[in-house]
């Protein structure tokens, strides 16, 4: 029986997953998202197109590759529907390649108001949500009382809809949201029409059939580690377990078949919304990297806030989600810096200093310890193997103090400007 490796990020999201799920794609027979939903933002690059999905597997460019959508996924039908109108143009074979868990939870147009509501009741203690309905509709997966894919099917569905929104109704009018839901109902019908002409599946069993079989099966996660619902800087966080054994929650797949878990991350830090981020720069430099960058989120639009790399979150999540190995993102932009920060340790309020990642990090101020190189100053979008002197000697702090091999450099956005490099023993 075959593996399944793991493929997510490591830091608050951003890292760049949708182009190396699109770069590993031909290795794999299978491409499955395991969780989040249309708050994902997953860019591919090539061809000289860009290409941004919310929902669909990054595997999707790949004719060869099947893509499923898991079973914790929360899905958006008027989102889906308008993904797929729009790689119309590309001539996929999408009804062919693509496979969407029953199991996976309806995103209805009502959770989208909730969450706008809910965040704005929230002030100045808003978590900076992408307002897509995510939360609320975990909420309501978590409350025993969510639509899912394989409703749709029922000859009661929109009975089963109509007692949902009955109650978000009531939610909504405590809230004084004023919207038009004959309109908003016409276009989540027309799309749910839409999703039923796919391949509407028990995917679980797909999967372990495919296991089975031989196949080679990559999970793809949404988000990053440092967002995970159990594991993050909770309230900051998303509302799913964007950690490895979300792979197995939401895929149905045994612990044991586990395989490879490449773990992404860019350089340096970046993260939207709220929360906690110990090493963000609020200067000139900050503001030099978000536009060099081009950090702005690829779903909301929103202005990135950045900061130098940060080991000691890098740490947790490595530990937390067993990752083997290390692919390293956007190099590239650091070349306009004559010197780089790292990010070794942090100094708590009491003075202590720790690499370790402490539960009051929310709430209390915590100072990054940082230690310095010398920027190598070259434009790598160019690059291939031999890389700067002063890159190899960030490669290898970074491998010296996270001890697992980085096998992957990214020097542009494009699927070509990827260097491979050899799996190490550090």
């Amino acid at each position: 029986m075959s593996k399944v490796d793991v493929l997510l990020g490591l830091q608050w999201g951003d890292e760049g997953k949708g182009k190396i799920v699109d770069v590993l794609a031909p290795k794999y027979d299978v491409v499955a998202r395991f969780q989040g939903g249309p708050n994902a933002g997953h860019t591919l690059e090539f061809d000289g197109i860009k290409h941004v999905l919310h929902q669909i597997p990054s595997g999707i460019f790949r004719e060869t590759t099947r893509n499923v959508i898991g079973n914790g996924v929360v899905l958006d039908a008027v989102i889906f529907k308008a993904e797929i109108e729009k790689l119309a143009k590309f001539n996929l074979n999408v009804k062919k390649n693509l496979f969407i868990s029953k199991k996976a939870t309806l995103i209805l147009p009502t959770h989208r108001l909730l969450d706008a509501a809910y965040e704005k009741a929230k002030g100045e203690n808003k978590i900076g949500s992408t307002l897509k309905g995510i939360g609320p509709t975990y909420q309501d997966k978590i409350g025993r009382q969510g639509l899912r894919v394989g409703d749709i099917l029922s000859a009661d569905f929109k009975d089963r809809l109509k007692r949902l929104t009955d109650v978000h109704f009531k939610i909504l009018k405590d809230h004084d949201v004023t919207y038009n839901w004959a309109e908003l109902e016409a276009q989540f019908l027309d799309a749910v029409q839409f999703l039923k002409e796919f391949n509407l599946i028990e995917s679980e069993y797909f999967l372990n059939r495919e296991l089975k079989a031989g196949s080679s099966i990559l999970a793809e996660g949404a988000q990053g580690a440092l967002l995970d619902i159990d594991f993050g800087s909770y309230p900051f966080v998303t509302s799913s377990n964007t950690v490895t054994a979300g792979a197995c929650t939401g895929l149905g797949i045994a612990p044991r078949h586990i395989g490879e878990v490449y773990g992404i991350f860019k350089a340096y830090s970046t993260r939207v919304g709220g929360g906690p981020f110990p090493t963000e720069l609020l200067d000139t430099d900050g503001e030099a990297m978000r536009k060099e960058g081009n950090e702005f989120g690829s779903t909301t639009g929103r202005a990135r806030r950045c900061g130098w790399i940060d080991l000691p979150s890098l740490k947790y999540s490595i530990m937390i989600n067993g990752v083997t190995q290390l692919l390293m993102m956007k190099a590239d932009v650091l070349s306009i810096f004559p010197t780089i920060k790292v990010c070794t340790h942090y100094e708590l309020k009491d003075g202590s200093v720790t690499d370790m990642i402490p539960y009051e990090i929310v709430h209390e101020k915590i100072s990054p310890v940082y230690t310095e190189i010398k920027g190598w100053g070259t434009d790598l979008r160019q690059s291939k193997e031999n890389f700067p002197a002063e890159l190899n000697d960030y490669i290898k702090l970074l491998e010296t103090e996270l001890n697992v091999p980085i096998t992957l450099v990214s020097t542009g956005p494009d699927r070509t400007q990827t260097i491979h490099r050899s799996l190490v023993t550090v």
